[in-house]
């Protein structure tokens, strides 16, 4: 059997999780190629956490090189342009040749799409824009906060409602008690694609931590001087500051390649993630999955652009090349589970879970608040910023932990 290489462009959380898991099914004459342009990694559910002082830079990244299953080739570079036909990619470096292919870009964010939002707004999206609201937050005076979703779709349903809360917990700290918190979305609810039950529940999570909700609301611009927000069909609103969940694109490469639908991004089978192309997968944020429901009577509704999605795809797509190249059948399918945590302040998270692909549409549920779930995800957070073949000791370590915490006695 001559040996195969498989190419995993984009060092995400799927991209890594779908390069360890091949290198551990694959034998050795198969290479195992994961192209990166940051060495650094940066876990983005912590960002919330930078953007509170909660955790400093150092704690929430780690080498790339070290979060892979050892044999896993890391390539730094630029990918620059991919070349289906030939099967080869194109870096700022090199170009590498692929018997399969893996895309895992992401999806890149576009803050200049809308008028003034580049000139006057804050982020908690990326690690840059963390660190600068951490410090703009702790020296702020006090007056109107708008919390702003840009646009659709966008990463992580649940990170603008925990963004809200958080920063309506850190004014309260600082004393600010006459502050006000407001959270502005085009979407008809919280996380509509969970449902009527479960948007109720994040409203009232909002309103007990005392941060007005805004749906229906279309940003059309901003004007930077006046420090206002223009929406289409509402009134205007004068903000103090500024933090704005930013538009999101497919990612460039996609779109040139031709890979990606008229809206950017990657149609995929939605149990193979396969594209339209042979041996050519997608998983993760920069994918478009189609999913039970409908947002309006002539829209579907979309599978939410989250890392627990991007994990499980990792895995799935992983495993059925591996399968592929063995030369026996597999019947391994992504089956839409997915959950996230909710921090709202305080310590304290809400845990959200269910199906996305139930029909005849998607089955989440609420967990009740409690400071078990923020335990969770500190847990999570450790695990998966340990070196790799350091994970099974930090996993048997926060079992540990975890079970006394929760009063479960441990062998």
């Amino acid at each position: 059997m001559s040996g195969k290489t498989v190419l995993i462009l984009g060092g995400g959380i799927g991209g890594m999780v779908a390069a360890s898991e091949l290198r551990r099914l694959l034998p050795t004459e198969h290479q195992v190629a994961l192209v990166e342009k940051n060495p650094k990694h940066a876990f983005p559910p912590s960002f919330l956490w930078l953007m509170t002082g909660d955790r400093q830079p150092d704690q929430i990244t780690q080498d790339v090189r070290r979060l892979v299953r050892s044999g896993v080739e890391v390539i730094l570079a630029e990918v620059q342009s991919i070349d289906l036909s030939n099967r080869s990619v194109q870096t700022n470096a090199q170009t590498l040749n692929y018997d399969y292919l893996i895309i895992a870009l992401g999806a890149e964010l576009a803050i200049d799409a809308i008028p003034g939002l580049a000139e006057s707004a804050h982020t908690y999206y990326t690690f840059d824009g963390s660190m600068k609201l951490r410090d703009t937050l702790r020296n702020f005076a006090g007056g109107k906060v708008a919390v702003v979703v840009s646009a659709l779709p966008y990463k992580c349903p649940g990170a603008p409602h925990e963004g809200a809360m958080l920063i309506a917990n850190m004014l309260r700290k600082r004393g600010l008690q006459d502050s006000e918190v407001h959270l502005f979305t085009p979407e008809p609810q919280p996380m509509p694609v969970a449902g009527p039950a479960l948007g109720e529940a994040v409203k009232q999570m909002l309103a007990d931590r005392g941060v007005a909700f805004h749906p229906l609301h279309k940003l059309n611009q901003v004007n930077p001087d006046a420090r206002e927000l223009a929406f289409d069909g509402k009134d205007s609103f004068h903000y103090d500051l500024l933090v704005a969940i930013p538009p999101h694109r497919g990612p460039r490469l996609a779109r040139e390649s031709g890979l990606a639908n008229e809206a950017g991004w990657i149609p995929v089978d939605r149990a193979t993630l396969q594209t339209k192309h042979e041996n050519v997968f997608a998983i993760g944020d920069a994918t478009a999955i189609q999913i039970p429901g409908r947002w309006k009577p002539d829209v579907p509704m979309m599978l939410p652009k989250a890392g627990v999605f991007a994990h499980a795809q990792a895995e799935v797509v992983a495993r059925r090349i591996a399968a592929e190249i063995a030369g026996v059948k597999t019947e391994d399918m992504f089956c839409g589970d997915g959950y996230c945590m909710l921090e709202a302040g305080e310590d304290v998270a809400g845990f959200a879970f269910g199906d996305f692909f139930a029909e005849p549409s998607p089955q989440i549920q609420l967990r009740q608040m409690g400071w078990t779930w923020h335990v969770g995800k500190v847990l999570f957070e450790q695990w998966w910023l340990a070196p790799y073949g350091l994970r099974r000791e930090v996993l048997k370590q926060a079992l540990h932990f975890g079970g006394r915490a929760l009063g479960i006695p441990m062998m």
